[in-house]
């Protein structure tokens, strides 16, 4: 009788949860798509204005002033970015609810003046901040506070991207690669797909690709895959470089104020030198241009260079929408030279050096299924995978973990390079 009992008290605990989590779960999916939506419908408006007012490019040295005084204002100087909210989860760092506004409004300011940057890492920032927040009101332990974390993240992720799969799992994923918290599967699920629902009320939708001329999986198109991921693989090591150099060097510059001031004006110099306003941004138009086979075969390096100033100087914003622009452009430009389908390697560009910059292959994968559909998943499978082996250690963020060798089966527990 005691077993039996005690069976039926296991089922009511793991109901119990199940329905927490959905509630709970669902909420933090309602309130980060709202905050998101209306960060997104004003982002819109940003870009729209300064696309039709190129002036206003002269004005990113003095936003970025603005920029630091804010951060200033609200004590929060040291700015740690997407790396606390990473470093929150692994070890109970404690992210501030002031997080959200300053992320909020310095993004949008980024984008309005020219900065080139993307809006993800303001979304992980602005759902890691919100799951904290409600996790510490609701009286969490420290482990259901870490999991709420990540239930913003993925909220967050899922409504400004329209891809809530790939965005569930990348916030499971990301913290420590070769691991995964499958605690937060569940919740991460329902907050994403919640997140998602809101966003398409308001008609925000996804980044979803035509890619043309995908040719058959044959022996042949696995090795050019293959050729074409291991470079992938160097443009993404190339980039973590630039970006975590270029910030070493920025440091030299002691005084924010300054320093983002000098980031600003060499942003503006580029812009005018090479006159185009392609790079500043996040540009989606030039990607869509990838995908259909129209690039300049220096664009993802520009890119990195425009990317790498802004964000090392003091700007805000992410690098995970650069980082397909980046891989867009190479790819498409790669096939070129491959003798490939410009179309279909500017997708498996995309996604392989988003996996070789973000070390997430499975979110990688999901990701290539939501944007590009199936029809060329082995092509994108294949390029993954290598991508992620030859990417060695490097990453976009400071705070990630290997847990796992990416050469061997064993346990490495290392820091990223920085």
């Amino acid at each position: 009788m005691e077993k039996f009992t005690g069976f039926f008290k296991h089922i009511f605990k793991r109901i119990y949860i199940l329905l927490k989590w959905i509630a709970f779960s669902a909420i933090s999916g309602c309130i980060t798509g709202l905050i998101c939506v209306a960060f997104y419908k004003l982002m819109h408006m940003a870009v729209r204005f300064r696309e039709g007012h190129g002036i206003i490019i002269w004005g990113l040295p003095f936003a970025g002033l603005l920029i630091v005084w804010l951060y200033n204002v609200m004590n929060d100087a040291d700015d740690k970015g997407t790396n606390l909210i990473l470093s929150s989860i692994s070890s109970g760092e404690k992210v501030p609810i002031k997080m959200l506004p300053l992320i909020f409004v310095s993004t949008i300011v980024t984008h309005l003046f020219g900065g080139s940057a993307g809006r993800e890492g303001a979304a992980l920032q602005i759902g890691g901040s919100l799951g904290s927040f409600f996790g510490d009101k609701l009286r969490f332990d420290d482990k259901d506070r870490r999991i709420f974390i990540m239930c913003g993240m993925a909220a967050a992720f899922s409504a400004l991207f329209g891809t809530p799969v790939a965005a569930a799992i990348f916030s499971i994923e990301v913290i420590s690669i070769g691991t995964m918290n499958y605690a937060a599967l569940v919740p991460c699920a329902i907050s994403a797909l919640t997140a998602d629902y809101v966003a398409n009320l308001f008609d925000l939708a996804g980044e979803n690709f035509h890619i043309f001329s995908i040719s058959e999986f044959t022996v042949t198109g696995a090795g050019n895959a293959l050729l074409l991921a291991c470079l992938c693989a160097g443009v993404s090591v190339l980039f973590c470089i630039i970006l975590h150099k270029s910030e070493q060097l920025f440091r030299l510059i002691k005084n924010p104020y300054l320093r983002i001031f000098t980031g600003g004006c060499i942003i503006v110099a580029l812009t005018l030198l090479l006159d185009t306003t392609d790079y500043n941004g996040v540009n989606m138009n030039v990607l869509w241009r990838a995908v259909r086979g129209e690039v300049k075969y220096e664009a993802f390096f520009i890119k990195m260079i425009f990317t790498a100033i802004t964000l090392a100087c003091g700007y805000k914003g992410g690098e995970i929408l650069p980082s397909l622009f980046i891989g867009a452009t190479f790819g498409s430009f790669a096939g070129y030279i491959l003798g490939l389908s410009p179309s279909l390697c500017s997708a498996i560009g995309m996604v392989s050096v988003f996996c070789g910059v973000t070390n997430c292959p499975v979110t990688s994968i999901l990701l290539s299924v939501e944007m590009f559909g199936t029809e060329g998943l082995p092509y994108y499978f294949i390029a993954i995978a290598i991508s992620y082996m030859l990417s060695g250690y490097y990453s976009l963020y400071k705070a990630q973990k290997i847990v796992y060798s990416k050469y061997s089966n064993e346990i490495v527990d290392r820091d990223t390079h920085q």
